[in-house]
């Protein structure tokens, strides 16, 4: 298709670098915005030919062209919602919010679209007439089109057509407006420190990285504590004063409601009103069940039902671990001190310390960065699967500090066997969103012949150059974690763009990531990589015993911050529309009645994420479906029962995984790729022995 973009444009054609890897070092600002819109316009021109060629509708004239389409947008978009994820400007901030409404308009355009949704249909039709047989993954592919299509609104009348295309655009526009000032309200909220006094207790690389930090910012001779998207900020668990963890804690917990240009309460007003708008227009009672109905889970009353079922034994345990806590608080503050959220992560620690000899500033040497990647997290994928990494200083990410990686699927440099590119981009930076998360630069699919280029974003503490990047426990399971997804997306093996790796339902994607997580204590694998990063010293096994003997520690904590998130992110989207509070006033005290009414309103473990911050539901993609993380880690702990029943850490099974599971990315029913390899329907019962919750 002819695009109006200049061919001077990196985006215009398909990048000539290994892998499709875009080209980096030619990608500016201003390539953006005419690369996205020349992208919008050329699918648009690709649709109208389908829709007007005058043969009968076929897999190939349809379906598959309708997968074709879009290329120069997808590379664009895949782009530039990275790099404003990972790497922000203030110039990709207003891209960003001009483009918002016209890439949700250009979506209704297609999906809207009468005459293509009859060709569409009319394939169905011929199937279940039986003039016509698909291949599965194809069969599959129709059925999933056909539901988005009546989840865009295709049956509505033109009237109700406008108002959903009028809703989506004001919802995309808020969603990145969130992001936005959640973004600078973070920021903002670093905790700067004027005397290393204040500090005691926190690790010497710690505070040289937050001194570092602090420079960078224009404050030389302080200490800027840098805020990380949860509640509960790392550095707690070290802060030795009391003052500085409520000071802390103070800054963490207030984002979002401050009354100045960071507040994000307006924005979650309307956006929760405007979803429940868009819900009923839909036919569905709120938001939430049109979450749902997409989902593994299919109704808010099975999502209700779980939820429900762990919080009462999540909070009892909450409160026992709270005991323990109050007697070392009473040693530290004196007997009537009342625990707050801002002692918890400090004094577990302590008890950990007592409980397990243990604690995390004695871990940190032994969990060097590059050790814990090379001889973990790669070491587990090469054990599993075959696969081998090379790191190519040759192609360029698009910051400084991404490192770039061949996978392959054998031995480095095996002829014809290079599977993909893995892009590592650990270090927090001020323009970088908080959290962990995955990302595709190119989806792999058959159709297009394109290999995948997946990318994982950490926020780590950069240390100061020349300095060692040291891992509290938390980071090594979220490296784990994250890789999972990277796995999924490396893996696939499917036709269809569309279905491409993590292509998945929201309550089903987060299952392979929390499987990988097992290996990071598997002894073989934590052997490799718990090395001291002076000596070379292996940690001592004694520690690694008492790691293992302590993996239920501070459960209860753990499970109730996440459900009392995953409950919040359900009361605000279970709401009709005129139930939605109307004042910025009413948005805590909303959120305080609904963490009562749901069983887990326990002061001293808020919420992972407050209303006022969380970003995965009213900035990312997770509204009504923060639930998916315990959603799928049913699935998760029943799939770690069978590869501890069929011998753990071997190929044979990495192989049945990859083959059963991963590889097939969305070209199938979630739920059936797992019996496959399961060889039944999930049990919840390994789950609730996993989090102590089976009492």
């Amino acid at each position: 298709m002819t695009s109006t973009l200049d061919p001077a444009n990196p985006f215009a054609a398909a990048s000539t670098l290994p892998y499709q890897l875009p080209d980096f070092t030619t990608i500016r600002e201003e390539h953006y915005l005419p690369a996205l819109r020349a992208g919008m316009e050329a699918e648009r021109a690709e649709v109208e030919q389908i829709v007007t060629n005058p043969e009968a509708p076929t897999v190939a004239n349809t379906l598959e062209a309708l997968e074709s389409a879009g290329q120069l947008l997808t590379r664009a978009v895949t782009v530039f919602y990275n790099v404003a994820s990972a790497d922000s400007t203030p110039g990709l901030e207003d891209i960003e919010e001009t483009v918002a409404p016209e890439l949700s308009a250009h979506h209704d355009a297609i999906y809207m679209d009468a005459r293509l949704y009859a060709r569409v249909r009319a394939l169905q039709d011929a199937v279940d007439a039986g003039d016509l047989t698909l291949e599965a993954d194809t069969a599959w592919l129709l059925h999933t089109l056909l539901v988005d299509f009546r989840r865009s609104g295709i049956e509505l009348d033109a009237a109700d057509q406008d108002r959903l295309r009028e809703l989506n655009g004001k919802l995309t526009s808020l969603e990145a407006a969130f992001g936005r000032k959640l973004l600078a309200g973070a920021n903002a909220a670093s905790v700067l420190v004027d005397d290393a006094a204040e500090l005691e207790g926190l690790p010497e690389d710690a505070i040289a990285a937050a001194a570092a930090a602090a420079a960078t910012r224009g404050h030389e001779g302080k200490y800027l504590l840098e805020m990380q998207l949860p509640t509960q900020q790392g550095v707690i668990a070290s802060l030795a004063r009391r003052e500085t963890r409520e000071r802390v804690q103070q800054a963490s917990v207030t984002r979002g409601a401050t009354g100045d240009d960071h507040d994000t309460r307006q924005i979650v007003i309307d956006l929760a009103r405007l979803r429940a708008e868009h819900a009923r227009l839909l036919g569905y009672d709120h938001h939430a069940a049109y979450i749902a109905e997409d989902a593994t889970a299919k109704t808010t009353d099975a999502v209700n039902a779980m939820l429900s079922r762990l919080a009462p034994a999540a909070v009892a345990n909450a409160r026992r671990e709270a005991g323990d806590l109050e007697v070392a608080l009473a040693r530290e503050a004196g007997d009537g001190a009342e625990l707050r959220a801002s002692d918890w992560a400090y004094l577990a620690e302590q008890v950990r310390k007592e409980r397990y000899s243990l604690d995390d500033a004695a871990l940190r040497p032994y969990l060097e960065l590059d050790r814990v990647v090379t001889d973990g997290v790669f070491k587990a994928a090469n054990l599993l699967y075959g696969i081998s990494f090379a790191e190519r200083t040759d192609l360029v990410g698009y910051h400084p500090d991404v490192r770039v990686f061949e996978v392959f699927d054998g031995p480095v440099g095996e002829p014809d066997q290079g599977l993909g590119l893995f892009l590592a981009d650990f270090y927090t930076r001020e323009s970088k969103r908080g959290g962990a998360w995955m990302n595709n630069l190119v989806d792999q699919n058959h159709l297009l012949d394109q290999p995948p280029v997946v990318v994982n974003n950490l926020n780590i503490v950069k240390p100061p150059a020349g300095e060692p990047t040291l891992l509290v426990w938390d980071e090594v399971i979220t490296l784990f974690h994250e890789f999972g997804h990277a796995l999924h997306g490396l893996f696939s093996d499917v036709r269809y763009p569309s279905q491409s790796g993590t292509e998945v339902p929201r309550d089903f994607v987060e299952y392979p990531s929390q499987v990988n997580e097992m290996w990071a204590w598997e002894p073989t694998i934590l052997t490799s990589y718990a090395v001291h990063h002076v000596t070379g010293e292996p940690m001592p096994a004694a520690w690694v015993e008492t790691m293992l003997a302590s993996r239920l520690f501070n459960e209860g904590f753990g499970t109730t911050e996440y459900l009392a998130a995953a409950l919040l992110d359900q009361a605000w989207h279970q709401l009709a529309p005129e139930q939605v509070p109307t004042s910025v006033d009413d948005v805590l005290p909303f959120e305080a009645a609904a963490l009562d009414t749901a069983g887990v309103g326990f002061a001293p473990v808020p919420p992972r994420y407050r209303t006022t911050y969380f970003n995965h539901v009213f900035g990312g993609g997770y509204s009504a479906g923060y639930y998916s993380y315990i959603w799928s880690e049913v699935l998760d702990a029943d799939t770690v029962t069978w590869f501890e029943e069929n011998g753990g850490l071997n190929r044979a099974n990495g192989d049945a995984f990859r083959k059963k599971l991963l590889a097939r990315g969305g070209s199938v029913d979630p739920m059936v790729a797992f019996a496959d390899l399961r060889g039944r329907d999930p049990e919840i019962a390994p789950l609730l022995t996993r989090r102590g919750l089976d009492a």
